[in-house]
């Protein structure tokens, strides 16, 4: 029997699903959908290690069997390549972000197909590339000029709350805002500076009343916030 040659075999096969196309998604089949979506690696080191595929291994299982049960899978793959770890991996070699990020993601890449994951490479998105990160620049263009209404369940135009202060003030608003607004009638809106007007307004846009979360930090928040919400309650009876 002769020796299983992994390294020949493997390749023969990663070219044939590169060559076919095997693991793209066809957003035209008339097929139940699922979509994967592995956290992107940070491109700052010179490779992967043992904790990306340890992760991305449990995904390609799951994103195979769903292939073969007849879903449209989407199942893309990205680089997290815009912020702090790209930046300080540049420092500590030397060369310029954009060198760097490039470098890393070749070699990324190359590893994750040698690897043999199932993602769609047609889909690959980086996070510093400027078509990617306008979007993100958008949604919170969108947060920072919406306010959210209570009462109508959705968010609305800042130019609408205006229109609120200007003829009623917020006492009788049922809004989204920080903890510690003060209430003010229409006099006194009409009286603010611009000043003023901008500094009450930054307490009911969406952009700084979001909470940052990240996956490793969610117990803290939820600590957080039933610390903040007992603290409330604190004071609502006058023990603080």
């Amino acid at each position: 029997m002769s020796e299983y040659n992994f390294r020949t075999i493997e390749k023969k096969w990663q070219d044939r699903w590169e060559q076919t196309g095997i693991f793209n998604a066809n957003p035209v089949a008339n097929k139940p959908k699922f979509y994967s979506l592995d956290m992107f690696p940070y491109p700052s080191g010179a490779g992967l290690h043992v904790g990306h595929p340890l992760g991305y291994i449990a995904s390609d299982i799951v994103t195979r069997y769903k292939r073969l049960k007849g879903f449209n899978v989407l199942h893309p793959m990205g680089y997290d390549s815009f912020g702090l770890p790209a930046e300080q991996y540049a420092i500590q070699t030397g060369q310029h972000p954009a060198i760097t990020t490039e470098e890393n993601i070749k070699r990324y890449t190359e590893q994750l197909k040698n690897i043999g994951f199932a993602f769609d490479w047609t889909k690959e998105v980086r996070t510093s590339d400027p078509e990617y990160y306008r979007w993100t620049q958008w949604i919170f263009m969108q947060l920072f000029d919406s306010y959210y209404d209570l009462e109508a369940n959705k968010a609305q135009s800042i130019g609408h709350l205006i229109s609120v202060f200007e003829k009623d003030g917020n006492q009788s608003l049922k809004a989204a805002c920080d903890e510690d607004t003060e209430a003010f009638s229409k006099e006194d809106w009409n009286n603010y500076s611009d000043e003023e007007k901008q500094k009450t307004l930054l307490r009911y846009r969406l952009t700084y009343l979001a909470e940052t979360t990240v996956n490793w930090c969610v117990p803290w928040v939820r600590c957080f916030r039933m610390m903040r919400s007992k603290m409330a309650f604190l004071k609502e009876v006058d023990i603080l």
